[in-house]
């Protein structure tokens, strides 16, 4: 009796196991082609909206250089503490306008460009601190200028190869 029961037992417990694997590796199979599905769907909707945010950056680095922000005011009618005021109001607002864009990229890059933003507040001071007694804000503006662009390479400029260098990867 117990040979008869194990004649039936252990050929139908084999064909069940063999199913259970077989059925186990294509559940596996579809759940893995579905998450390659949606990550690809994902990536066609989210690739756009991230190019957008390196793009809005690549502005944000563009308007916030000494060149850019010296044609945007009229210099003459300005004192020197007006146009610094003028200067760090103006980087604090195209960085806090765009404060969002930062969940499209790496925090790396995003910690560049806080960088790149509170090194040129800290020029901007410094350019202002060592002005002579006596200076106009055209002097400030020559000053700003020239020490900017001396420097070598900028954090904006170091900044915006990051950016370039993180789209590349994202196309």
């Amino acid at each position: 009796m117990f040979l008869e029961i194990c004649k039936y037992t252990i050929p139908s417990l084999i064909i069940v196991l063999c199913v259970w694997i077989v059925m186990h590796h294509f559940y596996k199979n579809e759940h893995q082609k579905r998450m390659w599905e949606l990550q690809r769907q994902s990536q066609k909707e989210i690739s756009p909206i991230r190019l957008r945010a390196y793009e809005r950056l690549a502005l944000v680095i563009e308007r916030t250089q000494p060149d850019h922000l010296l044609m945007e005011v009229n210099i003459s009618e300005m004192t020197v503490l007006q146009l610094q005021q003028h200067l760090l109001r103006q980087i604090r607002l195209e960085f806090d306008h765009n404060m969002s864009q930062q969940i499209y990229m790496s925090a790396e890059l995003w910690d560049k460009l806080i960088f790149a933003r509170d090194e040129m507040a800290a020029f901007v001071n410094q350019m202002a601190v060592r002005l002579p007694e006596g200076s106009t804000s055209m002097d400030y503006a020559k000053v700003l200028l020239t020490a900017y662009h001396a420097n070598g390479e900028t954090p904006h400029e170091k900044a915006m190869a990051m950016l370039k260098a993180e789209v590349g990867k994202l196309i």
